[in-house]
């Protein structure tokens, strides 16, 4: 198979997801709510996602 081939084979959507759930996902964001340029609320969005069996791995090798 060329490099061309797979580039223009489609991709289903739970196909990528899949493939971002083996290894895990970090997804972060920040929300500002200004007024005339005066920051008054801030938020900062973390989240991670990862597979449950990988999740139990990390946490039994973690130190109690």
């Amino acid at each position: 198979m060329t490099a061309a081939t797979v580039a223009d084979r489609p991709v289903a959507l739970i196909d990528l997801l899949d493939r971002l759930l083996q290894g895990g996902v970090v997804i972060t964001g920040d929300l500002v709510l200004s007024i005339a340029d005066v920051d008054l609320v801030r938020i900062d969005l973390r989240a991670v996602i990862a597979p449950v069996a990988a999740a139990a791995v990390d946490a039994a090798t973690q130190p109690q």
